[in-house]
């Protein structure tokens, strides 16, 4: 049987310095002063080394994906880069695509995966894909399925420790009320959200509203010696299952604590 981690090198476009000079500073704009993010455990983030940030996954559009990068570069007193796993339809937009492959988005795939874990990198997934972004307004805060526990196998497979990050915010900045399938279909798009602003109000309806954010970095769960079978199909699905309680019951904690979502 063959591994399905085995295969050649990944064509990589990360650009460093372009991600430095160009994506974080208008991202950190909406980072510090739209979102006013609150980061929480950020000490739980190791200083190097490979890691898997596992989050969920919300707001119709992706913004939680770069609020994410912008927390792991600024908060930590050593900055890191996150590499995100991105789906397929979003890495091969045109323009778009090519963007955040060079601010360093790479394919969702084993391959890729791989050989970041191998060079040490922070990545960050989100087994929720697209059935978390969009996923209707009344549904907020419920995790979706997490795939196929794909994360948990490069896990388990590596010794790669999962560190469980819980985003609250995201799932207001644009109230998914209704989706348009065949326009989607003819775009090539998994949804095309409706939201009391867009389409209606045309390029004005993609401003987000101004929540306030909290983002919060769970416990490492460590995965070298742990007590599951990286060769087990069930042993991987409980580890998945057990990383998507955790943030579900971070999530329902940070509900509970919550006043206004813009804030006080």
């Amino acid at each position: 049987m063959s591994n399905p981690f085995d295969s050649a090198p990944m064509r990589d476009r990360f650009d460093p310095e372009l991600t430095e000079h160009l994506a974080l500073p208008i991202l950190r704009q909406l980072y510090n002063n739209w979102f006013r993010v609150t980061v929480n455990g950020i000490d739980n983030l190791p200083e190097e080394g490979p890691v898997l940030l596992v989050a969920n996954h919300s707001g119709t559009i992706a913004v939680d994906a770069m609020m994410l990068m912008v927390a792991v570069h600024d908060e930590p007193e050593k900055p890191r880069h996150l590499r995100l796993l991105g789906a397929d339809f979003m890495l091969n937009t045109p323009i778009v695509g090519q963007a955040v492959k060079r601010f360093g988005a790479t394919v969702a795939n084993p391959k890729d995966a791989l050989e970041l874990v191998q060079r040490g990198e922070a990545i960050g997934v989100f087994p929720e894909g697209t059935k978390g972004t969009g996923k209707p307004f009344a549904q907020r805060y419920r995790l979706q399925r997490f795939g196929r526990g794909g994360f948990a196998a490069l896990a388990l497979q590596t010794g790669t420790p999962i560190i469980p990050v819980s985003i609250m915010g995201a799932e207001e900045i644009y109230p998914l009320i209704g989706n348009m399938p065949r326009l989607a279909r003819k775009l090539g798009l998994p949804y095309f959200p409706v939201t009391p602003t867009f389409p209606f109000l045309g390029p004005l309806g993609l401003v987000p509203l101004p929540t306030k954010w909290t983002i919060e970095f769970g416990k490492p769960v460590e995965t070298a010696g742990a007590e599951y079978d990286a060769h087990s199909a069930r042993d991987v699905f409980a580890l998945a299952d057990s990383v998507k309680k955790t943030i579900q019951a971070t999530l329902d904690g940070l509900l509970e604590q919550r006043g206004s979502i813009f804030g006080d």
